[in-house]
C-alpha cells in the first residue's frame, strides 16, 4: 500500500494465500481509493497462469513465510522452482526485492539466488543501519524491527 501511494503511476498486485490476511491490504487500498492495487488470493505457484512472459518489472517478496523445517524448503518463495517461475514473468533486467527478518531464510535465499545465476546487489543483514532511499517500511517490517529483529534485504536481478 505504501509503494502504491508513492507510485500511483505503477500497478501493484499483492498475492496472498490466506483470505483473512489478503483482506487487510485490499481494504486499505479501497479506503485510500488506490486504483493501482489489486490483491490475488491464491498460491504463487500459479504465477505463470496469471502473467505473460516478461510482463513484470519488479517483484517484492516481503516477509514471506520462512517454512523453517528443512523438509518444507520447496514451499519457500525463494526456492529454485519459484525462481524459475519469476525468471519467466520478469522482463529482461527485472528484479526481485526481498526482505525478511529471518536470517536462516535469508541465508537460504542467497544460496538459491546464486545457484540459479541471479545477480545479487544491495545485500544487507541490517537494513535499518543504512536505509535505502525510496524503500517503504512494511507493517511486518515495523513490527519485527520494534521487537529488535534485524531486517535483511537484497536485490536479485534476473539471469
Amino acid at each position: 500500500i505504501g509503494m502504491a501511494e508513492l507510485h500511483p503511476e505503477k500497478a501493484f498486485i499483492g498475492i496472498e494465500t490466506q483470505h483473512d490476511i489478503a483482506y487487510f491490504p485490499g481494504k486499505a487500498a479501497k479506503d485510500k481509493k488506490l486504483d493501482n492495487v489489486r490483491i490475488i488470493c491464491a498460491n504463487a505457484e500459479n504465477l505463470l497462469e496469471w502473467f505473460e512472459p516478461g510482463e513484470i518489472k519488479e517483484l517484492y517478496l516481503n516477509f514471506s513465510d520462512p517454512w523453517p523445517k528443512k523438509r518444507h524448503a520447496k514451499r519457500r518463495l525463494t526456492y529454485r522452482d519459484f525462481l524459475k517461475r519469476y525468471a519467466v514473468i520478469l522482463k529482461e533486467g527485472g528484479e526481485i526485492r526481498f526482505k525478511t527478518d529471518n536470517k536462516d531464510l535469508f541465508d537460504f535465499s542467497v544460496e538459491e539466488f546464486e545457484a540459479m545465476g541471479w545477480q545479487l546487489s544491495d545485500v544487507t543483514y541490517d537494513l535499518h543501519a543504512a536505509p535505502v532511499p525510496g524503500d517503504v517500511e512494511t507493517e511486518y517490517e515495523e513490527k519485527f524491527s520494534r521487537k529488535g529483529n534485524l531486517i535483511c534485504r537484497l536485490v536479485a536481478r534476473r539471469p
